[in-house]
């Protein structure tokens, strides 16, 4: 029989402790966080289940999940997902986690209409699903070199409701895609690789290199998607895309060589460059 190894707050208690032990910046808070994902309910939930008995064999997994967190595991990858702009989606080491700074990305795509987006690098899909799950009546075309990827992207789709309008296709940038599109967006790999060596172990140990790295100056990636944009945009169509907060004019030259119009920069939510938009020509 399984005893009762007390209540749920005395489990944090102990959980807490052991990630205290650790490099965790807010221990209490993640230890909230894997034992709400133990017992079952949201996090946001946890003040009402605090009193609630709980088992020893749900303490010794919360340890367990406790014990990968310290070795450097991040959060998103022992649950099995994150939150983004509302919704949860599935990630693990296939793709990249999903970061807050993404929405901006998202926000800035939704200021106006669109019908048909492409996502470059789709990865776990976050962006291309969320722009369709909030068009009901846009259709989209997500692209990645990662096939495994692409399985995590078709996944959230399905769970998300918007498979029937959201096509996924392995491809290297533009490299099969046709058509044009009123919308393109892109969070592709800007860390250059002199920086890589900088980055979190939770990070490098565990999100895919290629999405992390263009193996060079980090702009590889924008130089490719800003070259093949204007041949894929649809008369007066946007392209935004992410950018790390150091890149901002470099990627807008890029845009402006291209013959991209009303190019911009639009901030994070710290004030720093966040996303690049440009327009093609409306005709």
């Amino acid at each position: 029989m399984n005893q009762p190894a007390g209540r749920v707050q005395d489990g944090i208690a102990v959980l807490t402790a052991d990630l205290s032990e650790g490099d965790i910046d807010q221990p209490a808070r993640e230890a909230r966080m894997i034992m709400a994902h133990v017992i079952g309910i949201d996090a946001s939930r946890m003040s009402l289940h605090v009193q609630d008995a709980l088992s020893a064999d749900a303490l010794g997994l919360a340890r367990s999940l406790g014990s990968r967190r310290l070795g450097g595991e991040p959060l998103s990858h022992i649950r099995g997902y994150r939150d983004f702009w509302g919704r949860r989606f599935q990630v693990d080491r296939r793709v990249l986690d999903p970061r807050p700074e993404t929405e901006c990305l998202v926000a800035e795509a939704l200021r106006e209409p669109f019908s048909q987006v492409l996502d470059l690098g789709t990865g776990s899909g976050c962006i291309l699903i969320t722009l369709l799950a909030e068009r009901a009546s846009a259709v989209g075309l997500g692209v990645d070199a990662s096939a495994g990827a692409l399985e995590v992207a078709r996944a959230n789709a399905g769970t998300h409701g918007v498979d029937g309008r959201c096509a996924l296709e392995e491809s290297d940038w533009f490299g099969k895609v046709d058509g044009r599109y009123d919308l393109i967006v892109s969070n592709p790999p800007y860390i250059a690789l002199e920086e890589m060596e900088d980055l979190a172990p939770g990070v490098t140990g565990y999100e895919p290199r290629m999405a992390l790295t263009d193996e060079g100056d980090g702009l590889g990636a924008y130089r490719r998607i800003a070259a093949g944009a204007p041949q894929h945009l649809a008369q007066g169509g946007r392209l935004l895309v992410e950018i790390g907060p150091t890149q901002g004019r470099a990627v807008a030259a890029l845009f402006t060589a291209a013959g991209l119009e009303d190019v911009r920069l639009h901030p994070d939510f710290d004030g720093r460059d966040r996303v690049v938009s440009g327009r093609a020509n409306p005709g």
